[in-house]
């Protein structure tokens, strides 16, 4: 007869190991996201790599694109499997014990787990098309229009002004020059447009211009990143300043916030820019 009484204990002492060993790598995964919000919040190149990697996974937090920043110094694009796969690639069996790790939401129950990420160049598939605006299109018309959606507040023409945008916390508009280009225009517009969200028609006591000055560039260079707009780098010479004395924790709420936004924005962007794609089971137009 099986001893049911030391099955049950092997079986419970083997549950809890496990349980122990993924706090231990979850705790783990933690303090490399809290080393890498760090290193992000005090070193401008760490802070141009992260603005890169947002721009090429708007989707992802801040906190995970850091923790695959630290795990791949090289990385670009990346997912899990199940996303690579939605996307028509392929994780092949040589690269999965290669992956990063992130934090996921858990299936079941509450909290996140930690789940494999792989870069682009571990994957094999369709080609990845990335939209890439030009001045003067129909696509960049359409997603300047969906950018000024965005703004809380009214917009208004300016000829005189000597920048294509600027967010005026005192009247509560969001002034337009049409004299510039329409990327250049778009960079302008995207920080304007994310500063009077910030300011939220005055109603965040909390609001300074300049203090939310990097955060709204960094807005707008998340979205020019992902569609393919040239634009200047923000001017991070007083980024330490800016975050001294800051926790990791409140670094990554800050920048939480900022891909928030971002992703709104480009999800929004990149839907009003790609052709409706017509299929079987949509009505057919009647013969003429």
């Amino acid at each position: 007869m099986a001893n049911l009484s030391e099955i049950i204990a092997r079986k419970n002492q083997n549950d809890e190991q496990w349980k122990a060993q993924k706090q231990a790598e979850r705790e783990n995964a933690a303090a490399m996201q809290d080393a890498g919000m760090e290193e992000i919040s005090s070193n401008p190149d760490a802070y141009v790599r992260y603005l890169e990697i947002q721009g090429d996974n708007p989707l992802y937090s801040a906190g995970n694109i850091a923790l695959a920043m630290l795990q791949n110094p090289n990385i670009t694009q990346f997912g899990t499997v199940e996303r690579w796969r939605t996307l028509g690639r392929n994780v092949p069996e040589g690269e999965r014990r290669k992956g990063v790790q992130i934090f996921s939401r858990a299936s079941f129950g509450k909290g996140y787990s930690l789940v494999a990420a792989y870069d682009i160049s571990q994957t094999t598939g369709r080609e990845i098309k990335k939209p890439e605006l030009q001045d003067g299109s129909p696509a960049m018309e359409n997603a300047l229009s969906t950018l000024l959606n965005y703004s809380i507040v009214p917009v208004v023409v300016d000829t005189e002004m000597d920048v294509p945008a600027f967010y005026d916390e005192e009247k509560l508009e969001l002034a337009i020059s049409p004299n510039y280009p329409d990327g250049e225009a778009f960079a302008a517009i995207a920080a304007e447009v994310a500063h009077s969200r910030f300011h939220a028609k005055g109603t965040n006591a909390q609001y300074n211009r300049s203090e939310c000055e990097l955060d709204a560039q960094s807005v707008s260079y998340i979205l020019c990143k992902r569609l393919g707009i040239k634009r200047d780098l923000p001017d991070l010479t007083g980024l330490p300043q800016l975050y001294s004395g800051w926790t990791p924790q409140e670094v990554r709420q800050a920048l939480d916030t900022v891909q928030n936004m971002s992703k709104k924005m480009v999800s929004s962007i990149e839907q009003s820019i790609t052709p409706q794609q017509h299929t079987r089971g949509q009505a057919k137009r009647p013969a003429r």
